[in-house]
């Protein structure tokens, strides 16, 4: 299973991006998606998941201005973060739970720079 994020960029304060993760090979089953953060020097933040019944949780920090979503079809999630702050800047991992029908794991993709100039 591969993980391919897209989506970040330079943008500044009060903007928006919206970040992108599909998924390929062997998926049975997806269990539930989600994007994690890094900033420089801080411990890496649980931004955003979203679970098989599309039940969503946000970090406190997001919330009302981050929105995750997903394609079943495409097996792929999205990221909309819109109001972006300087905060926001950090490097964006997204992160699958799977059935490969083998076993269920978490896969990781690739990071992705958001970086809010103020």
């Amino acid at each position: 299973v591969q993980l391919q994020a897209s989506g970040g960029g330079l943008v500044q304060a009060g903007g928006s991006l919206r970040l992108s993760c599909s998924a390929s090979g062997g998926i049975l089953r997806i269990i539930a998606l989600g994007w994690y953060r890094r900033a420089p020097g801080k411990e890496r933040e649980l931004v955003a998941s979203i679970t098989s019944g599309d039940v969503t949780k946000y970090a406190s920090s997001v919330k009302g201005r981050f929105t995750i979503s997903r394609d079943n079809a495409k097996n792929t999630v999205y990221l909309q973060m819109n109001s972006l702050k300087p905060e926001d800047t950090a490097v964006y991992h997204c992160i699958m739970s799977a059935d490969t029908g083998l076993a269920v794991n978490d896969y990781w993709g690739q990071g992705t720079l958001v970086t809010v100039s103020s």
